[in-house]
């Protein structure tokens, strides 16, 4: 029995430009949440969001390493034509659908090429501006709450160690269904 995979974008230029610019624009204004053109139905655990992102980074060139099982490894191939690495170290973009691995574990990029830093996107239970995490750093005139629910217990303190690799460090995207919000490596974040 063959299986076969669900579609990806249904306009793949248009699509992925949107999906570009929300991306863009999530760095660049940390902590707001963007909402995604969403996507057919996809392999689980794959969220709408965590899948837009991938088939708009993700290409042959992008080692990827995903925890969300064999299916949603090959509709990425299939679509991205992006390589599935083994270990979360050699990837440039990484998908959480469960617990993520530690940051420290990442690429980190190095002090003269720090855009060689890995990119983790984790799918969360939920994301509200306006409650949770105070953000403060570049892109944020004074401050912006941000509230992201169903990550793991001591993730704050490991995005504060991530902070001080600065220029070094991973850069986060949660997304949540079809929303989705940045944290670059410069955003400070304290609790409340």
């Amino acid at each position: 029995m063959t299986a076969t995979l669900s579609a990806g974008f249904a306009d793949p230029v248009l699509d992925a430009q949107a999906c570009f610019r929300a991306v863009l624009d999530a760095m660049s204004r940390p902590g707001r949440v963007h909402r995604l053109p969403g996507l057919p139905e996809l392999p689980a655990p794959l969220g709408r969001a965590a899948a837009a992102v991938l088939l708009t980074l993700a290409d042959a060139d992008t080692p990827v390493w995903l925890d969300a099982g064999v299916a949603a490894g090959a509709w990425l191939r299939f679509h991205a034509g992006a390589p599935i690495v083994a270990t979360p170290a050699e990837a440039a973009f990484l998908l959480a659908s469960g617990p993520p691995p530690a940051l420290r574990d990442l690429a980190q990029g190095t002090e003269e090429e720090p855009h060689r830093s890995a990119t983790l996107i984790i799918q969360v239970a939920g994301l509200e501006e306006g409650a949770g995490w105070r953000l403060t750093g570049p892109g944020i005139e004074r401050a912006h709450h941000l509230r992201a629910t169903g990550l793991p217990e001591g993730f704050t303190a490991e995005w504060q160690a991530n902070r001080a690799r600065f220029p070094c460090g991973v850069d986060l995207i949660l997304c949540a269904g079809d929303r989705l919000a940045a944290l670059p490596r410069t955003t400070a974040l304290e609790i409340g």
